[in-house]
């Protein structure tokens, strides 16, 4: 069942998201050459106990997953394109890192994930990200009521494929409130005017994953959480926590 938000409960929405910016924030700051994905987890620990707000990431298990989730963040890196175990890899000059973080807070939850270069960046990675980015952007920018979910996937999508860049067809984004995945999906791919109906008050989580080899497919770590490219070519990966609004789209995991 799909939620229609409140005003004030889009207010309670901001406040988790306020956190989840702050963390991914933090988490890029500590990321450096030699730095362990396991200590950047520590540092969005950190910042989500100083804010009061528990993570939705910890011990999470959907029903693909073998294993309850370990961390706070997924930290995914190069080839790993969406949730990627935080280890005791440390970071090495000019890897791609994607960071994928959720907060729950007075009992509603953000959700955002940024990927970025480490010390040194590829020009081709540089270039995946920043279509990532306006993929995101185009995603957002489709986010008004009188749209439908079709318009917001046509727009990640058609960003996507201007590049050449690959998504998982079955991974994608989501409604988002008192859970951190709720109704409805929110595909990379769709046709204009087609699927729900946008209107005030809906909130979702809206996620382009590009691949850079311009595959689909991927496959699953032994871990049963990392996704990775099965070309192992670099994979990028952003999302916001999104409102739509009479007054236009609403960004709720901004710091």
């Amino acid at each position: 069942m799909v939620e229609i938000k409140s005003d004030a409960a889009l207010e309670a929405m901001r406040e988790a998201g306020r956190v989840v910016g702050q963390a991914l924030a933090a988490v890029r700051e500590a990321a450096e050459v030699g730095v362990s994905l396991r200590e950047l987890d520590e540092v969005a620990a950190g910042v989500l106990e100083r804010a009061g707000a528990r993570s939705p990431f910890l011990g999470y298990q959907p029903a693909f997953a073998p294993v309850p989730f370990p961390g706070v963040i997924c930290a995914s890196v190069n080839d790993a394109l969406v949730h990627g175990v935080p280890t005791d890899y440390r970071l090495r000059d000019g890897d791609l890192l994607g960071v994928d973080c959720g907060a729950e807070l007075d009992g509603w939850t953000g959700d955002a994930a940024i990927t970025f270069s480490v010390g040194t960046p590829r020009a081709a990675d540089a270039a995946l990200v920043a279509a990532a980015e306006r993929a995101l952007a185009a995603g957002i920018a489709a986010a008004v009521p009188g749209n439908r979910l079709g318009d917001i996937g046509h727009a990640v999508g058609a960003v996507a494929a201007s590049v050449g860049a690959g998504m998982p067809t079955d991974f994608g984004g989501h409604g988002i409130g008192r859970r951190m995945h709720e109704d409805p999906s929110v595909p990379n791919r769709g046709r204009p005017g087609r699927g729900y109906p946008l209107r005030h008050g809906l909130t979702l989580a809206i996620e382009p994953m590009l691949m850079a080899g311009g595959r689909n497919a991927y496959r699953v770590d032994d871990d049963g959480w990392t996704l990775r490219t099965v070309d192992g070519s670099r994979g990028a990966h952003v999302e916001h926590t999104v409102a739509i609004t009479d007054d236009g789209p609403r960004v709720l995991t901004l710091p």
